[in-house]
């Protein structure tokens, strides 16, 4: 008898079981997808969450304070200094002279008026990444005005280039990048789900806050989470879009997309007219991610001999029409290569046009004016730009902050409700393949087909995609042996 009520318990839970599938099979198709959309939204959101937080707030704090590193240095960005400025030649020997070590010139910033330094970079071996050692001239005085590190065509200095790091590896170097990969990989994703979630949702959603239920602490939370969502929904893509460009592994498939549908943005050509090259297809444009490349090699060679000519190679620029107070001067790598000047400008009007110089003729070869981009080109900058903080000065900075302030509470405010609705101990296990399995074989297809295609274009998103299911596919199987226990011991 006790045998048989075993067996009885037993194919009762069974056929629990069949029937809970039974039921939501039953159920309209649309009904089906969306319990998959939210069971995905919440994956994305327990498991990324933390990833999205942390590169919202390190964001926000790298947005917010190039008017604190104006301040904190000062010294070395401005000089007292009024008169006449000496040559570029001057000022790069000065720069010379106060170092300890004869390092190759990578590239000058002159002056951009009166009372400010030039930046004289070299590049530095015992610096990281693309990290120059920078001399800040006085160009009246000749004065040493100090040393610092700076990073990138935005030239940031000590404090942001390690704000910098935080946001784009967490200081863990290359293999850091995919917790900032991770976080844009999947922003895009979480946001398109929440938002259909609000959509089809929100009529409910109204009939629950006009019972009075809008005090109840989960409904509290939802609402404030879904609100700024609805708020911040444009940026949350446009934001997941431009960090995915300048990521590690989408961002080179990515660039080969743009390569191959001619969404390239223009740039100079160094070669020399008359001088053969194995590298004639490469372009001298600076890639828009500079700051997030490797470090340059090559740092023998050294050529004093060029210093005498960037006054000639400035010269021959602004008659050229690089007119912007902000500008970069690269010498040649090898004789058979143009100079290259450009304009880095990024603030509202844009300045980026750029051009090649024959220093040995003193005349532009090549130019890349932004006037003639392509108006996908002229976006992709600006997007970037925008990302960063640069593109309108302080009130695209206060936007960003707010941006990200916003998204570190929406995040927060997700866990609350998951903390709120936590199953109990003991509960069945809700998983992301039980509302695949119970979806009509048509879903499911395109969702794996999706899958696929998401996981090949989007590495890290791919082999976190992975993850989810392995952990997923436990919890159903422990959830399933759970079961079976629990009906052998009645």
């Amino acid at each position: 008898m006790i045998l048989k009520n075993h067996r009885d318990c037993g194919c009762a839970a069974s056929r629990q079981r069949e029937l809970e599938m039974n039921v939501q099979s039953s159920q309209a198709p649309a009904t089906l997808l969306l319990a998959f959309i939210a069971r995905l939204h919440f994956y994305v959101g327990v498991f990324v969450g933390p990833f999205i937080f942390i590169a919202a707030l390190t964001g926000t704090l790298y947005v917010l304070t190039p008017q604190i590193e104006q301040r904190l240095y000062h010294h070395e960005l401005t000089t007292p200094s009024r008169g006449e400025f000496h040559t570029l030649a001057e000022q790069i020997r000065a720069a010379r002279e106060s170092l300890p070590q004869d390092l190759k010139l990578k590239a000058v910033r002159p002056s951009i008026g009166e009372g400010y330094t030039t930046r004289v970079m070299f590049i530095d071996p015992d610096l990281y990444g693309y990290e120059s050692q920078t001399v800040f001239v006085d160009p009246v005085t000749l004065a040493i005005r100090g040393k610092l590190a700076s990073y990138g065509t935005s030239g940031i200095l000590p404090l942001r280039i390690k704000l910098d790091y935080l946001h784009q590896n967490l200081m863990l170097g290359q293999w850091g990048r995919v917790y900032s990969e991770l976080a844009a990989s999947w922003l895009w994703i979480a946001a398109m789900g929440g938002l259909i979630l609000w959509w089809t949702t929100r009529r409910r959603q109204k009939r629950i806050r006009q019972r009075g239920n809008s005090r109840n602490t989960y409904v509290k939370h939802r609402r404030r989470h879904v609100q700024a969502g609805l708020i911040i929904v444009l940026g949350l893509f446009f934001i997941s879009a431009t960090g995915l460009t300048w990521s590690k592994w989408a961002g080179s498939h990515i660039a080969e997309w743009r390569q191959a549908i001619g969404w390239v943005t223009p740039s100079v050509s160094r070669d020399l007219p008359g001088h053969e090259t194995s590298m004639s297809g490469m372009s001298a444009s600076h890639d828009a991610h500079a700051e997030h490349h490797a470090k340059p090699q090559d740092t023998h060679g050294i050529n004093h001999a060029q210093d005498g000519q960037f006054d000639g190679v400035l010269m021959a620029a602004r008659q050229a029409g690089i007119d912007a107070a902000k500008l970069e001067i690269v010498p040649a790598k090898t004789p058979d290569k143009a100079w290259f000047v450009r304009e880095i400008d990024r603030a509202w009007p844009t300045q980026v046009d750029s051009v090649a110089v024959d220093a040995q003729k003193m005349v532009v070869t090549s130019r890349a004016d932004f006037e003639h981009f392509p108006l996908i080109a002229k976006l992709i900058r600006w997007g970037i730009d925008a990302h960063m903080g640069v593109l309108f000065g302080l009130p695209n900075q206060l936007l960003l902050a707010a941006f990200g302030l916003t998204l570190c509470m929406m995040v927060v405010w997700g866990y609350r409700m998951w903390w709120k609705r936590r199953p109990a101990a003991g509960s069945p296990a809700q998983t992301l393949l039980q509302t695949w399995l119970v979806m009509p074989m048509l879903y499911r297809a395109l969702a794996v087909i999706i899958a696929v295609s998401l996981g090949l274009a989007l590495p890290v998103m791919g082999v976190s995609l992975l993850l989810f299911v392995v952990v997923d596919a436990l919890r159903w199987w422990r959830a399933g042996q759970v079961t079976k226990t629990h009906s052998a011991s009645l």
